[in-house]
């Protein structure tokens, strides 16, 4: 297929990914950014126990039913708790236990008064207001019940997930294993930074954008470097990898010139062509294969027109091949702070930084798929349908938040 739409390029790579069968046990220390490989249930209450929420004394709200100012209810102290410790006796009509926030409340007690609240002397305390049942208490899975569902599998671990799993008391967690990224760019003109720059050579910047980006991304990413603009030496060097690699993402090679050699690349491997080329820009002519089990996709050699491929089409494939559910890119209505003075015949994406405060997005003035500088800065897309005519500041358009 040829010049398919944006969606289309997506829903197509998707229906090839392989979800991953493979999952490991790490450390819970270890899982930040992680796909959990199973749902996770709550073993135990959470607190899993009745406890004091402030510093206090643990009482039975019914021994202050007459309190004033005047005439406060006087009750013996018999024990104190610190969070950690368990006064293991009961609480009988007329006592008090000094306790501590978290402290476990002991047995009899109904409700807590605040230190600052209270006289003590002699070992006996003087409350000045009477206190409702259960007032200044928290209940035994307050914050989680035993059995709730903590984390559905294909959810990523995040801080707050990871601490609701240390919470119940896991040390280790199943995840499914990383997605094997071979990353390569095509282009006898491309040198690695470090070497000298020589007349019509430039530097691999898509190397190391894109490999930043798998890393951001949770990937287990393998540099391949550059693949030489021969045909039969390129085949052979992905062709090494398809044992070892969920997906082959290479820049380059993929337009109609002389040296676009990944057209023939995918005959040599051999692999089967998904398609080439989405209606889009910067980016139409990508080309995505299919090589045994391991899916290809090969971006523009422009350093933006890859940077918006892989995002728009690359990242959600990425996040199946990690056992995620695609996070669609969140969608809001904006008002453009700078005009655009091209008319767009086809669907074009625009580097733009989006402002939550305002509800403003702005541009650049630099819209080149070939540079990158640019882009710095930029924190979403700006959507334009294709037939979109020249656009003025106020105008509002559709924002991709990236």
């Amino acid at each position: 297929m040829e010049g398919i739409e944006l969606e289309q390029a997506v829903e197509l790579l998707l229906a090839k990914a392989n979800v991953p069968k493979k999952t490991e046990e790490i450390p819970l220390s270890e899982a930040l950014g992680r796909t959990l490989a199973e749902d996770m249930r709550a073993d135990f209450d959470n607190p899993p126990f009745d406890r004091s929420p402030l510093d206090g004394y643990a009482i039975i709200a019914a021994d202050t039913v007459d309190a004033t100012r005047e005439k406060p209810a006087r009750l013996r102290i018999v024990g104190e708790e610190c969070a950690g410790d368990f006064f293991a006796g009961a609480i009988n009509s007329g006592e008090a236990l000094r306790i501590m926030t978290g402290g476990a409340m002991p047995r009899g007690t109904d409700a807590v008064i605040r230190q600052e609240d209270v006289t003590v002397a002699d070992g006996m305390l003087e409350v000045p207001y009477p206190l409702r049942h259960h007032e200044n208490y928290c209940f035994a899975g307050e914050d989680i019940k035993q059995g709730t569902l903590l984390i559905r599998q294909g959810e990523v671990l995040d801080a707050p997930r990871i601490g609701v799993l240390a919470s119940q008391g896991r040390a280790k967690v199943k995840v499914c294993r990383r997605p094997r990224i071979v990353l390569g760019g095509t282009g006898d003109e491309l040198l690695q930074p470090g070497e000298p720059l020589s007349p019509g050579k430039i530097y691999n910047s898509n190397l190391y954008l894109l490999a930043a980006r798998l890393q951001e991304l949770g990937a287990e990413t393998r540099i391949l470097g550059i693949i030489p603009d021969d045909p039969e030496e390129a085949a052979e060097k992905l062709r090494s990898c398809l044992d070892r690699a969920d997906l082959l993402l290479t820049t380059g090679g993929v337009s109609v010139g002389k040296k676009d050699v990944m057209h023939e690349v995918i005959k040599l491997l051999p692999a089967q062509r998904l398609f080439w080329g989405v209606q889009m820009k910067p980016g139409y002519p990508m080309l995505a294969y299919a090589a045994e089990n391991t899916l290809g996709v090969a971006l523009s050699g422009n350093p933006f027109a890859a940077y918006t491929t892989f995002e728009l089409i690359a990242r959600p494939l990425i996040d199946k091949l990690a056992g995620r559910t695609p996070r669609p890119f969140p969608r809001v209505r904006a008002a453009l702070t700078d005009a655009f003075p091209k008319a767009s015949h086809g669907r074009r994406f625009i580097r733009a930084h989006y402002e939550i405060a305002t509800g403003t997005v702005s541009i650049p003035g630099q819209h080149s798929s070939g540079s990158l500088f640019s882009a710095v800065g930029c924190n979403a897309l700006i959507d334009l349908p294709a037939g979109t005519g020249k656009l003025k500041a106020g105008d509002k358009v559709e924002v991709l938040l990236l």
